[in-house]
C-alpha cells in the first residue's frame, strides 16, 4: 500500500502534492512510479495524523482528496483507499472509485460507522490512544499487546453488529499512534496475536518515530530501516504493509521470504 499524503504538512512528504494548490499531475507520476515497483494499493489521505496535526474542515478534505481519486481512477488500474475518518468523505471517495476504507479513528466519528457500511467497501481499523493532537503525551498501558487487540476486537464487534462482514475488516495496530518506542517495540513482537485473530492485518511504520530512534535516522535517512521493519512485518503474516518507499520495502520482503523459506 503506498501513501499518498495529499496534504501541505505530512511529516515526511507534506506539500509534494498540496501546497498552494493540487498538484495532480505529480500526483499521477508518483502513483505511476509506486505500481511500477509493486505496489497494489494506492492510499489517499487530505488530512496529517502526525503527532500534533490539527483538524481540517470537512469542505477541504473533500477537496483534496476526491479530484485525487478520480483521477486515479481514470488513469490506472489500481486498488484505492482513501485515508479519512469522515463520513462525507467516505461516501464521496466510493462513488468516486475508492474500494477501500482505512480509518484511524476506527468508524468511531459521528455518522461514520453507517457511512462506511452504506458505501459498502471494506474497512481497516486502527488502534489509536488519543487523538493527533494529544496522542504522544505520556501514553499508558499495562500489557500494550492485549490492550490493543482486546480495543480493535470490540471495534469489530461494534461493526459486525452494525451490519458488516467478517471479510469486509482488516485491522491495524497502529504503531506510533498513542505509543511510546518501548510500547511499539512489544507490540511489534506480539504482532503474531494479532494475525491469529484471522483478520487481515496492516502495519505502518514507514519513516516514523520508532525507525528513527531505532536507528538514530532522520527522517530523509529512514528508508533502510523502514523497509525491514515492513518485511519483518511481513514474515510475521502481516497481509498490507503501508509504505513510502515501495521498491525498497519490495526488494526487502522479497530477500527475506526467499532466504528463510523452509528455515526452522
Amino acid at each position: 500500500m503506498a501513501i499518498l499524503n495529499i496534504t501541505p504538512d505530512s511529516f515526511f512528504d507534506g506539500g509534494i502534492f498540496y501546497t498552494d494548490r493540487l498538484r495532480i499531475d505529480r500526483v499521477l507520476k508518483y502513483a505511476e512510479s509506486c505500481l511500477s515497483a509493486g505496489s497494489s494499493i494506492l492510499d489517499v489521505g487530505g488530512e496529517s495524523s502526525r503527532p500534533g496535526a490539527s483538524a481540517i474542515s470537512v469542505t477541504e478534505e473533500l477537496e483534496r482528496v476526491i479530484p485525487v481519486i478520480e483521477a486515479l481512477r481514470a488513469r490506472f488500474d489500481a486498488v484505492i483507499s482513501v485515508d479519512s475518518s469522515t463520513p462525507e468523505v467516505m461516501l464521496e471517495s466510493a462513488a468516486a472509485g475508492a474500494k477501500i476504507i482505512n480509518d484511524i479513528r476506527s468508524l468511531q466519528q459521528h455518522g461514520a460507522l453507517e457511512a462506511a457500511l452504506e458505501t459498502g467497501l471494506p474497512v481497516c481499523l486502527m488502534h489509536m490512544q488519543g487523538t493527533p493532537e494529544t496522542m504522544q503525551k505520556k501514553p499508558i498501558y499495562t500489557d500494550v499487546v492485549s490492550e490493543v487487540l482486546s480495543w480493535l476486537i470490540l471495534r469489530v464487534d461494534a461493526c459486525l453488529k452494525a451490519g458488516f462482514t467478517t471479510n469486509q475488516l482488516a485491522l491495524d495496530p497502529g504503531f506510533g499512534f498513542g505509543k511510546t518506542l518501548e510500547h511499539n517495540v512489544t507490540l511489534f513482537r506480539g504482532l503474531v496475536r494479532f494475525v491469529q485473530t484471522g483478520y487481515p492485518i496492516l502495519v505502518g511504520v514507514s519513516r516514523k518515530t520508532m525507525i528513527g530512534e531505532i536507528t538514530g535516522r532522520p527522517i530523509e535517512q529512514r528508508t533502510t530501516g523502514s523497509a525491514m521493519a515492513a518485511a519483518i512485518a511481513a514474515s510475521y503474516g502481516a497481509a498490507i504493509l503501508r509504505v513510502h518507499d515501495v521498491a525498497e520495502t519490495r526488494d526487502a520482503v522479497m530477500m527475506i521470504q526467499t532466504l528463510t523459506q523452509g528455515m526452522q
